[in-house]
């Protein structure tokens, strides 16, 4: 990236957690992005491919934005997955997590990605599952660029549904209602009666699985989620809080996401 490095205003750590606070949203994406196009070269001159899982949300949209602008990432040595999708939603659908991901990752990718693998709601969710955790298993996973939900899910993994110790990768869940208000507050559905109830998700297994974890979670709505997972218990009523046990794993945050934190940690 040709950009002057950004530097965060504040830096601290919760157990093995790297937390780094920037001024605004865009300052947040675009550090984020340099930072894993460096790692993302790195391991390309160690190994022919890499795997990545991305999120689909719109807490990614200035990471991805800065990430798709990089000019010196060899894409079609790229292999890559999404987290989640709705259960019995269309990939052509506006909400479809697959569409989202081919929007703005796929459909950028010079000179296109050596493979991409999206979920498929429409299909039977139990082979489905199945399905997709062949191909997740078949070789580890290198990056996962993630965000966390109000509630504190990390992909669907909602506190009612979370478990730390799954032993599938891919599975069907119930949405709670304050990840499906979520839904509506982001503005991807008009109201919360049109926001699926179901959905397929990567395990927290399976995201933690990843060598290298970098996590985007900016604005003011996610304050609480936010010191839940820097501060709180490491435990399924927080699903984030999982990262702080990952030995790479940087947190990014702006300063409306990291609100009262800041009061905890200096």
């Amino acid at each position: 990236m040709s950009e002057l490095m950004i530097t965060p205003i504040f830096q601290t750590h919760a157990d093995q957690l790297q937390v780094r606070v920037f001024a605004t949203r865009e300052e947040m994406g675009k550090a984020a992005a340099a930072e894993a196009v460096r790692s993302l070269q790195q391991r390309l001159r160690i190994q022919e491919r890499v795997r990545v899982i991305f999120a689909a949300a719109p807490s990614q949209n200035e990471f991805l934005h800065a990430l798709m602008e990089a000019a010196d990432v060899e894409w079609d040595r790229v292999e890559a997955f999404h987290m989640d999708e709705y259960i019995g939603l269309s990939r052509t659908a506006d909400q479809s997590f697959a569409r989202f991901v081919e929007e703005r990752v796929i459909r950028l990718a010079e000179p296109g990605l050596n493979a991409w693998h999206p979920l498929n709601g429409t299909a039977e969710p139990a082979e489905e599952c199945r399905r997709y955790e062949v191909l997740l298993r078949e070789r580890p996973i290198d990056f996962v660029f993630m965000g966390i939900g109000e509630n504190g899910h990390i992909a669907f993994n909602d506190p009612p549904v979370a478990d730390f110790a799954d032993k599938a990768w891919v599975k069907p869940v119930e949405l709670d209602e304050a990840c499906r208000q979520q839904q509506v507050n982001d503005g991807c559905f008009p109201s919360f009666e049109e926001v699926p109830t179901h959905a397929l998700t990567l395990t927290v297994p399976a995201l933690m699985s990843g060598t290298e974890l970098f996590c985007m979670v900016p604005g003011p709505t996610k304050k609480q989620a936010v010191y839940c997972t820097v501060n709180g218990k490491i435990s399924e009523a927080c699903p984030a809080s999982i990262l702080r046990t990952h030995q790479r794993c940087t947190l990014y945050v702006d300063v409306e996401a990291w609100g009262e934190v800041a009061s905890e940690h200096g």
